[in-house]
């Protein structure tokens, strides 16, 4: 069976708008439990949760944001007081970003709420399904990565 390019744009398209629907759906979840933060801070949190003290230049790549994006949503972390930035010890102009105590605490209190919506959702689609669709998506990956 030969793949048309059509069904790859589908494809595309499809991941998109699911990407989409996620985001969505997190910034509803972030509204009605009045977290105080959009999808995007929360993306950036939650990069930091699993890796802290990175360059804004790896935070960007990370999130798939702009420089000047992720400057915006970083100084807006920082007012909330969940982020803040030091100078790196081996080039100055590089800034490592960095969870404060409130950071951190902010986000193990918000990560439940986030199991909640996955738990939810896992539960309707399935674990076959997901894994299925998690070693599909992998696999697109690895070959658009190899071109």
């Amino acid at each position: 069976m030969q793949i048309e390019g059509a069904e790859f744009r589908e494809l595309q398209l499809q991941i998109f708008r699911t990407r989409m629907a996620f985001r969505r759906c997190m910034q509803r979840t972030l509204k009605k439990k009045e977290a105080g933060i959009t999808f995007e801070m929360l993306q950036v949190l939650s990069c930091l949760w699993r890796e802290q003290g990175i360059t804004q230049q790896v935070l960007a790549e990370r999130t798939a944001k702009d420089k000047a994006c992720l400057t915006n949503l970083l100084g807006n972390l920082e007012k909330k007081g969940y982020v803040c930035r030091k100078e790196g010890s081996q080039d100055r102009r590089s800034k490592l970003v960095f969870l404060t105590p409130e950071g951190e605490q902010f986000w193990k209190d918000l990560l439940p709420v986030l199991d909640e919506v996955y738990t939810q959702v896992g539960h309707i689609i399935g674990l076959e399904h997901i894994q299925s669709m998690l070693s599909g998506l992998k696999n697109v990956h690895d070959v658009l990565e190899s071109l």
